[in-house]
This record gives C-alpha cells, structure tokens and sequence, in this order.
C-alpha cells in the first residue's frame, strides 16, 4: 500500500534502505574468509605468554561439524571478543573450550598443558576455567547467597566455599546488600552481577562470557562491562567473549575476530577492527 512503512529484518542501524538482511550478511561476511589470518599473524595480537591456545580445531555436536580447522590465541589477563553472523560457531567456540562438544580433533592448551579432552569439571577444578552462560541461569527461588554457593559445588571443604562466597561478597556491596533476598527479585543487572559472580568463587584465571549484555536494559550492560574490565585490569583474569553488541564487544576486547561459517576471517586488535569498513558495515551498522 502507498505510504505503508517498509518492513525487513536483518542487522544494521538506520533506514530499511541500509539495513542489510541476514543472507546479505552471510553472503558479505563469507569473502572475508578469503584472507583469513595466519598463525603467526594471531601470535601478534598477544602480549605477554599465550593462555589459551586452540590449533586446528574440529568440533560440534554429535556428528554435525562447526568448527572447521579454528585457530585462537589469547595471552595472559587479555580479553578476545568473538563477533560474526548468526551461526557462524562463535559459542561453540566457548563450547568447545569447556568441555560442551564433541571434539573430533585439534587441540586446545592452557599454557603448555593439553586441555582438550577434560570434562567441564576438571576445567573448572584443574584448569581454573569458569562459564558464565549467556541465558538466564539464576536459580530464582534460591536467595543470593545459594546461588553463589553453588558456584563452589566443587569444594570439598564446605567452610572454603562459604570464605569464597564472602570474599565475593565484599567485592559486590550491591550483592551483600540482597544477600538474603530471592534471586528472582534481583533487577536484570543484579541476576547478571550474581551469574559472573558465581563463576568467581572457583577463583578462576580464564572467563568464558556468552553475551553478557544479552536481555540487559541499556542501563546496565555499561555496569556490566565495567565489571569484566576491572576483572581484567585489575585482577588480570583472561577473558574470552561472545557479545551480539558487537561495537560494545570490540570496544571492551583487546583482540577481535570475526568468525563466519565456522572459520576464522578476521582478527586484529578490537580497536582496529572498528575502523575497518567491512566490519562496520556488516556487524556495526555503518
């Protein structure tokens, strides 16, 4: 009809006519791949000794293949943010690194030990390698202080885990404050703090953060990356996410990569890659 709003789904800000549909994204990003980065090209981008290495990874679910031959490296207390189309592999790439797929070869190192074929147990207990999962993972009739017990399930010594979670405590005064309040009647930040939270009381050294921001008001995903950063800076945590927000995603990480159809296509400092225009104008909407 004359005057009726056009309607079209896709990615992208801006009028229908620079809004790119999901094809168009898949189709676009796919070239990318033709100069994917190299190894060396990869080492580049850390600073200090590698904390987790992926080599020639080939994983998925069951017999579906999704990785095809990933590479990834991040150093020591250094963030890398995943970004790519939907479906491209970018949390089976977490997944992968904490035990969820099926491997079917490559490998995966935390500094020099091989961590491929270890449990999501052992990553946590031995390698000190935490999830915080991108869906709402709260137990909502558990008050705050049950929640984060049971991010210490591992603990033999129960007195252990209760020093963790006052440690914890101490840091998050919004969190002491509900300490005995039901997790479900936390604000959306609130649940989120209480999530990456949790995964602290393994004192782990590696963040695994599926999209952080995801379902979060415009409030409270700043606080929420502010968390994660003094995380890093401040406790020299490695930090490896998947963020839909994929500016806020790059602007927080020290390293990006672009992920499409299971393979690397880009990497380069997060700084970098929001100048490069391709990657504005597929995933920035620009």
């Amino acid at each position: 009809m004359a005057g009726e709003k056009k309607r079209i789904s896709g990615y992208g800000l801006g009028s229908v006519d620079t809004v790119m549909s999901v094809d168009d994204v898949d189709r676009q990003a796919s070239q990318l791949s033709e100069t994917a980065p190299s190894r060396e090209e990869l080492l580049q981008l850390v600073e200090g000794e590698p904390q987790i290495e992926i080599r020639d990874l080939v994983a998925g679910y069951g017999k579906m293949e999704i990785l095809h031959g990933l590479d990834l490296v991040v150093g020591k207390g250094q963030s890398l943010c995943l970004i790519g189309p939907n479906g491209a592999g970018k949390s089976t790439v977490l997944h992968s690194i904490y035990g969820f797929t099926h491997i079917m070869s490559g490998t995966i190192n935390k500094k020099n030990t091989d961590i491929t074929r270890l449990t999501s147990n052992q990553k946590l207990q031995l390698a000190r390698i935490a999830y915080i999962l991108q869906d709402n993972s709260v137990f909502p009739e558990m008050t705050v202080v049950e929640n984060l017990l049971m991010g210490g399930f591992l603990l033999d010594d129960q007195k252990q885990a209760h020093e963790s979670v006052e440690k914890v405590l101490d840091k998050y005064p919004r969190l002491a404050e509900r300490r005995n309040q039901h997790a479900g009647n936390l604000s959306g930040g609130e649940r989120r703090l209480l999530e990456i939270s949790r995964a602290l009381i393994m004192n782990p050294d590696v963040l695994l953060v599926d999209e952080p921001s995801i379902g979060l008001e415009p409030r409270f995903i700043d606080s929420v990356f502010e968390i994660l950063n003094e995380l890093q800076k401040g406790e020299g945590k490695t930090i490896i996410m998947v963020e839909q927000n994929a500016k806020k995603g790059l602007e927080f990480a020290d390293i990006g990569y672009v992920l499409v159809s299971g393979e690397l296509a880009l990497a380069g400092k997060g700084s970098e890659l929001l100048e490069q225009p391709e990657v504005g104008k597929l995933f920035l909407g620009g």
